[in-house]
């Protein structure tokens, strides 16, 4: 259950990676991210984008390696940082329910839902 977990949060991480690749482009899709104030993203929000990407990488790394698809599912880091994962997913629960922008709200919401719910199983596999 672990690994089918791991595999649904890492697709919805390449989603969230592509979306924010599109607005680090400039791609009107800013609505969706950072609070949704913006319709095109200014530098320093595309730039933010961009990394996140990298983030989203390290994220999807993780699951796989506490649901035992790569190597170190026990290591100590690994076993804590899907906790800590849980609870920046949870986070994000409670922040994209309160964003002003309705479509970062009813978009990315249940989105944090989702990862949360994986990562939860993750965690406790």
């Amino acid at each position: 259950m672990a690994v089918i977990a791991a595999i649904v949060a890492v697709i919805l991480l390449a989603a969230l990676a592509a979306l924010q690749l599109c607005v680090a482009a400039g791609m009107p899709w800013g609505r969706l991210v950072w609070g949704g104030a913006h319709r095109v993203l200014p530098r320093a929000l595309r730039i933010g984008s961009a990394l996140s990407v990298l983030l989203y990488a390290a994220f999807a790394w993780l699951l796989l390696a506490r649901a035992g698809v790569l190597p170190g599912s026990d290591l100590p880091f690994v076993v804590v940082s899907t906790w800590v994962l849980l609870a920046y997913f949870c986070l994000g629960i409670v922040m994209n329910a309160a964003s002003r922008s309705r479509p970062e709200r009813l978009t990315m919401t249940p989105v944090c839902g989702v990862l949360a719910a994986a990562t939860l199983i993750v965690a406790l596999g």
